[in-house]
């Protein structure tokens, strides 16, 4: 019998912007329903978001673009409800129910 927590999901939205939409079918935000736990049965945080964006979510190969050495990519800016996920925990950040994860490149020109 299956554990209920197992089928548990948060809703949030997940936003990309300076480029990065190009990578997740060229769409700005997502309504998605993130599984509540990792495989390893702990909460879902951002380090687990960002596997399972890349898994799921984009529709690019180059994920290169936004991963690297699996983390977020150098020169991508991570605000969680408005707030630099520098405040938040960083990849540690337990993801809440409605909340806003938005992802912005912030590099330019070549």
């Amino acid at each position: 019998m299956a554990d209920a927590s197992e089928s548990a999901t948060i809703p949030i939205t997940v936003d990309f912007s300076g480029g990065l939409e190009m990578l997740f079918d060229n769409k700005r935000r997502h309504s998605i329903s993130l599984p509540a736990t990792d495989v390893g049965g702990k909460p879902a945080n951002i380090a687990f978001l960002i596997d399972h964006l890349c898994r799921n979510l984009m529709k690019d190969p180059r994920a290169e673009l936004f991963v690297f050495d699996g983390h977020i990519r150098p020169g991508i800016l991570v605000l969680v409800n408005d707030a630099d996920w520098e405040l938040e925990g960083e990849e540690a950040y337990e993801i809440q129910p409605r909340d806003n994860i938005l992802f912005v490149s912030t590099l330019h020109g070549g």
